[in-house]
């Protein structure tokens, strides 16, 4: 009850700061230039959102903290490079003396005011979301959740400064072409780097005060992503084209590499540990294919469309993936307060999926 509290306020506050931030962006640019530059943010956010659901499809986060992190990314991160920025910027100027402002404020302040402002909303979850918060991807799919909403704001912000610039509608296309369809996930990649830190520190059952050690680790691939990714222009390459083919490209692919690697690792954790509720017979050798397996789950859940059974094996599979990965923080001996009576509810919830699934098979028969 007190969890369900906690982030029942949090989403409250993530909610206000971010109808704060619309308020603020609709004085500045106009109720109709707002909607049109929304329109067009929706695009890479959609993106976005597509990609990170994908790499969340094995063990699918709750919709609360995934809300949570959207209304933190597009609201309060925002908020807090705003008001950080240019307090950050004078004082870089004043260590980095005789450097272009140009130079200072992309390549410098912007990497560390907005991957600190996006990552503490990905440790406000790993603090708060401990049963859900599991590991690497989890981690990897709440920062690149945070990160699509920081990047809807900021390209709002971004194509409003072009509708008023004197290129027009040109400039305005060309800023959407650039950030909207040739770069959408760099935020996320940028922040995903600081969720994979976090994820693999909760994973080894860090405390929270290493957990804040992760944090400061992760800031450091995030930030140094973050400034390759703007300095590369002004400090590597003449042209555009060069340094999106040789550089962010490449970083991109690397990024899917490591997807898929975790999204596998992720996999075999989840056999593993449900392998033990099938020795004890808590599970049939077929359920673990069922709930473990990739082909095992696409069959099961073809089957299951078919007799009108989806519903109750889309619970009983993750019911299964949660109690994989309680398992694994029992044995890891990192457990939370709750997770024995959590393992005790979720083998209770399987039995209840099982039965939902035959009933429903049986009615379609009859």
């Amino acid at each position: 009850m007190r969890a369900a509290v906690v982030n029942g306020l949090l989403l409250v506050f993530a909610a206000l700061i971010l109808g704060g931030v619309a308020v603020l962006v609709t004085v500045q640019l106009g109720a109709a230039a707002l909607v049109l530059c929304a329109a067009l943010a929706l695009v890479p956010l959609a993106i976005c959102l597509a990609g990170i659901r994908w790499v969340d499809r094995w063990d699918p986060e709750p919709r609360g903290a995934l809300t949570f992190a959207f209304l933190w990314g597009a609201g309060t991160s925002v908020a807090v490079t705003l008001l950080l920025g240019p307090v950050v910027t004078a004082l870089l100027s004043v260590g980095l003396e005789g450097t272009s402002y140009d130079i200072i404020g992309p390549v410098f302040q912007a990497p560390l005011v907005e991957e600190a402002a996006k990552g503490l909303g990905v440790l406000i979850l790993a603090l708060s979301r401990r049963t859900h918060f599991d590991g690497p991807v989890d981690g990897m799919v709440y920062a690149g959740t945070v990160a699509a909403g920081f990047a809807f704001t900021e390209n709002i912000l971004y194509f409003g400064s072009a509708i008023t610039d004197p290129a027009g509608l040109g400039g305005l296309i060309t800023v959407f072409v650039m950030r909207g369809l040739f770069s959408p996930f760099a935020h996320v990649m940028f922040t995903g780097a600081l969720g994979v830190v976090l994820g693999m520190a909760v994973a080894k059952g860090r405390g929270k005060g290493r957990l804040l050690g992760a944090f400061a680790i992760g800031l450091l691939p995030a930030i140094a992503g973050h400034m390759l990714w703007n300095g590369g222009l002004v400090v590597l390459f003449t042209d555009f084209f060069s340094f999106y083919f040789l550089v962010q490209v490449p970083l991109f692919l690397v990024v899917i590499a490591v997807v898929l690697g975790l999204r596998r690792a992720e996999r075999t954790v989840t056999y593993q540990h449900l392998a033990e509720y099938s020795g004890a017979g808590w599970l049939t050798n077929q359920e673990l294919e069922m709930v473990a397996a990739p082909r095992g789950r696409s069959s099961a859940m073809a089957w299951a469309r078919a007799v009108g059974a989806g519903p109750g094996m889309k619970q009983f599979i993750n019911t299964g993936v949660r109690l994989a990965f309680v398992r694994q923080r029992l044995r890891a001996g990192h457990a939370a307060t709750q997770d024995p009576q959590l393992e005790v509810h979720l083998l209770h919830e399987l039995d209840v999926a099982r039965r939902r699934i035959l009933n429903a098979a049986s009615a379609r028969r009859v």
